[in-house]
């Protein structure tokens, strides 16, 4: 289990801020090897972000179809094939290397659209391959390490499932200055129907359910665009009914001025409490009713295996974005190294993100906007799997 796997890359060329991170993510644990990629859709940048990065010009493509045929027809094409463009062509680009018969990590949300993740997921199942989605949070050790406290009954029934991921970076106008990230990330035909609540909404709402094990079944929501001629929303408030009857709100806001990126859960049953933030992720907080509240620490005392297993530095230096990263790419070369020897999946496979986690995540951007259409009123989830 431990061969170096030959990655690709889409998108993440020169001036992209998450293909660099996907690219660290992926040596951390010295699981990949970068070799090929089209990672831009202007064939000049692609060729020169390549070979800035040390991929031999023969394997920088002016296009991911192109690329996707070329490596699967090579002895030595890549493994798997990193996708980090944005939404609007998560599909497409996943579908080409799927049916290429490549093994796939998407960064989220998994398409632009409910209708694209629900046809997505059949491609996923006839290619037989693995596909994985970058929901980074859920690799950190103390969220793994809280969502086996609510497993193992620590808290008990759920009753209050509380998320947020607040942010400031869009409080003016953005999109109409030279920011990229901005421009894309308000443009509807890019970014699907979501604005806050597709970029960072859908990292509560995956973390929440990733911890608690809970389905939403119902929401009721209102979106706003504060800033003056912007479509998409700035700022999102719904409140959530999940299956067991606990109750849940969520918020996510790119105009709250003074917050960087504050994503934080609490989560709360009838025998107590957990709340972590991603700002500070080296400790839990567990409040057992009628006790003291407990501090727990990555890699300190009382803290189990399944947090043990993905910190790699002593208590006390600090693991966060780029790790968490880190243990979903290394947990993802297991699976692959694992499906390629026709081997039992491994134990912790299923802590990684796949179709289901982004079908939900889509499906809970759709009803969220409609119900916010609705003037939010309740509004029902299929519960696509």
């Amino acid at each position: 289990m431990s061969k170096k796997l030959k990655l690709g890359m889409v998108g993440g060329g020169e001036g992209a801020f998450i293909g660099a991170v996907h690219r660290i993510a992926s040596r951390i644990d010295d699981r990949y090897e970068l070799v090929a990629g089209a990672l831009s859709s202007d064939a000049v940048r692609a060729k020169r972000s390549a070979l800035a990065l040390g991929i031999d010009e023969t394997r920088s493509y002016a296009s991911f179809e192109e690329m996707a045929k070329a490596e699967a027809a090579r002895e030595d094409g890549i493994d798997a094939v990193s996708i980090v463009t944005p939404n609007h062509m998560h599909f497409p680009v996943a579908k080409a290397f799927l049916e290429q018969g490549i093994h796939v990590i998407c960064d989220k949300p998994v398409t632009i659209d409910l209708a694209q993740a629900l046809e997505l997921k059949k491609i996923v199942a006839e290619s037989g391959k693995i596909f994985a989605l970058t929901h980074n949070y859920t690799g950190y050790p103390l969220v793994r390490q809280a969502r086996k406290m609510v497993a193992d009954g620590l808290l008990g029934d759920i009753r209050l499932v509380q998320s947020e991921y607040i942010q400031d970076w869009l409080t003016d106008a953005q999109e109409q200055t030279d920011n990229k990230q901005a421009q894309w990330r308000t443009d509807p035909e890019k970014a699907g129907a979501g604005g806050s609540l597709g970029d960072i909404g859908t990292h509560a709402f995956n973390l929440a359910s990733f911890i608690s094990g809970l389905d939403v079944t119902e929401v009721s929501a209102e979106l706003t665009a504060f800033v003056p001629g912007r479509v998409l929303d700035d700022n999102a408030h719904v409140m959530l009914r999940y299956a067991n009857g606990a109750k849940g709100l969520l918020w996510s806001s790119q105009v709250a001025p003074g917050n960087e990126n504050g994503l934080k859960v609490r989560i709360y049953g009838d025998k107590g409490g957990l709340e972590w933030a991603q700002e500070n992720p080296n400790e839990l907080w567990f409040s057992p009713f009628g006790e003291p509240v407990q501090k727990l620490t990555r890699a300190g005392h009382g803290v189990g295996e399944v947090a043990n297993r993905v910190s790699r530095t002593p208590a006390g230096h600090p693991e966060g974005y780029l790790e968490g990263f880190a243990n979903l790419y290394s947990d993802v070369a297991d699976a692959i190294l694992a499906h390629n020897e026709n081997l039992p999946a491994p134990e912790f496979s299923n802590h990684i993100p796949g179709i289901a986690a982004g079908i939900a995540g889509m499906e809970f951007i759709e009803k969220v906007v409609q119900s916010s259409r609705d003037n939010g009123v309740w509004t029902s989830l299929d519960g696509h799997k």
